[in-house]
Order: C-alpha cells, then sequence, then structure tokens
C-alpha cells in the first residue's frame, strides 16, 4: 500500500506510523485520519508487528486538523490509495481497539487534533522541547472530538483549564499532570522510545493483547459489571499457550519463549 500523508514501516517488532506532511507541520487532513486506520489494521493483523510506533516527521509532531478541510472544504483530490470513509471518531476507537501497544514518540509540539492523537496512544514520550495545547477555543472551536481522551488521561480541572483557556504547556507540566508518560533531552528521545518499546516486546503478545483488551472495555464500566467481566478475561489468559509456557519457565528458571498464542 502507498501512502501519500503517513510513512508505515515494520522493523524488529516495531510498525512505526510518521505523520508525513511536514511542509503543514503533520496537519491532519481527512486523507491522513483514514491512512492512519488503515495503517493500524495492516499492524494489527501482522504478527510481525508487537508495538506500534506513532512520531512525526520535520521538527514537529503535529500541529492540529488541518482547518482549510474542515467544513466541507479542501476536498481530496480522488487518486488516493485509500478511501476517505472515516473521521476523528473512527481514529480514536481504532487505537482503543488495536489491542497492541502503542506509543507516541513526540519529536516536537503536539496541538490540537496531534495532541488528541497523542493521548490516544497507550505512552506518550516526548522531547523535554514539546509544547501542547488546544488552542481550538481561540479560533472560535472546541476540542469536542479530543476530548474524551484528554479527561481519561488527566484530573479533571487541569483538562478544563487545558481546553478552556488554550495555552501553551511545555513538557515537564506534561509529564506532571499526567499528559504524557515521560520527558526526556531532545537527544535521548529515540534511545527512550526504543527502550521502552524493548520491554513490551518482551512480554507475551497474546497476554498483552487480552490485557489492552480488558483495559479498554473495563474502564466505562461499572463496577459490579467490570469484575466478572474481568474475571472472564482472567480465564481467557489461563487458557493462553503463553501462560502455561510462562509459569514452565518461571519454575526452570529460564527465560520464556513466548508463541503469542
Amino acid at each position: 500500500m502507498k501512502y501519500q500523508t503517513i510513512l508505515y514501516q515494520v522493523a524488529d517488532d516495531v510498525g512505526t506510523i510518521t505523520l508525513n506532511r511536514p511542509e503543514t507541520r503533520n496537519a491532519i487532513s481527512p486523507l491522513m485520519i483514514n491512512e492512519i486506520i488503515h495503517a493500524l489494521e495492516r499492524a494489527r493483523a501482522d504478527d510481525a508487528v508487537r508495538v506500534i510506533v506513532v512520531t512525526g516527521a520535520g521538527k514537529g509532531f503535529s500541529a492540529g486538523g488541518d482547518l482549510g478541510m474542515m467544513g466541507g472544504g479542501g476536498a481530496a483530490s480522488g487518486d488516493e490509495t485509500v478511501e476517505i470513509k472515516y473521521g476523528f471518531p473512527e481514529l480514536n476507537l481504532a487505537f482503543a481497539r488495536n489491542y497492541k501497544p502503542s506509543i507516541a514518540k513526540v519529536n516536537g509540539h503536539a496541538m490540537a487534533g496531534g495532541l488528541g492523537l497523542m493521548v490516544a496512544c497507550d505512552f506518550a514520550i516526548a522531547s523535554d522541547k514539546a509544547e501542547f495545547a488546544t488552542p481550538e477555543i481561540n479560533v472560535g472551536l472546541f476540542p469536542m472530538m479530543i476530548m474524551a481522551n484528554i479527561f481519561r488521561n488527566v484530573p479533571r480541572k487541569r483538562g478544563l483549564e487545558l481546553v478552556l483557556l488554550g495555552e501553551r504547556i511545555g513538557a515537564a507540566e506534561a509529564e506532571r499532570i499526567g499528559l504524557i508518560t515521560r520527558a526526556v533531552p531532545a537527544e535521548q528521545l529515540d534511545a527512550a522510545v526504543d527502550a521502552l518499546a524493548g520491554k513490551l516486546k518482551a512480554k507475551s503478545p497474546a497476554i498483552l493483547r487480552l490485557g489492552l483488551e480488558a483495559f479498554y472495555q473495563q474502564q466505562d464500566m461499572a463496577l459490579e459489571e467490570a469484575l466478572p467481566y474481568l474475571e472472564k478475561m482472567l480465564g481467557r489468559c489461563f487458557e493462553t499457550e503463553d501462560f502455561r509456557e510462562g509459569v514452565a519457565a518461571f519454575l526452570e528458571k529460564r527465560q520464556p519463549q513466548w508463541k503469542g498464542k
């Protein structure tokens, strides 16, 4: 598949999606949304992909939605290789239903919809030079489509400060309020993401898949619904070959050899 707005590659069990519109600071167009969803579906179906990394080309992660293509403007040229049929709701759900660990490698500013894309990932490792904001309020919009994930990451009052004021915050503050997982010196960003991906790759892919499925399904359940659901998912873990291998490896004092089943 040839993409026009992203790059997709698989190496060392990691599928990397790179937002590739640096001339627009990786503004998110309708085509880009659909190409990201397509790439996530490819990654989910590919046993060679254990971890997904999302990053931006050039100096920034993403400036947010392409305003020129909102509200019916900026129609695609018609020669795209991925059909435009999805929007931001489906993009967010594609991350939540992928069930493979995802890491946002935030190499520069993440604004508006770009920030939303970042918080849709399971982890976010950012350059200490990155800045973050939801400036939609300043142009007469509101960050409706990214608000659900924002408030699943940060406390209510800090989230409201973010979305109602539209002011920028630095990486250290973003880490403090839980908007990102960790801020690291810019020159250490690649190594930090590689290290995290390496730790995730060392785990059972079958159990990670079941665990992430359970996490996203139970997060909005009432307690009396969540507990029996999680008990059922635990039973599914017990049924895997990787569980039996993990116990055998523990008893035999060796490293497990995961099969992903």
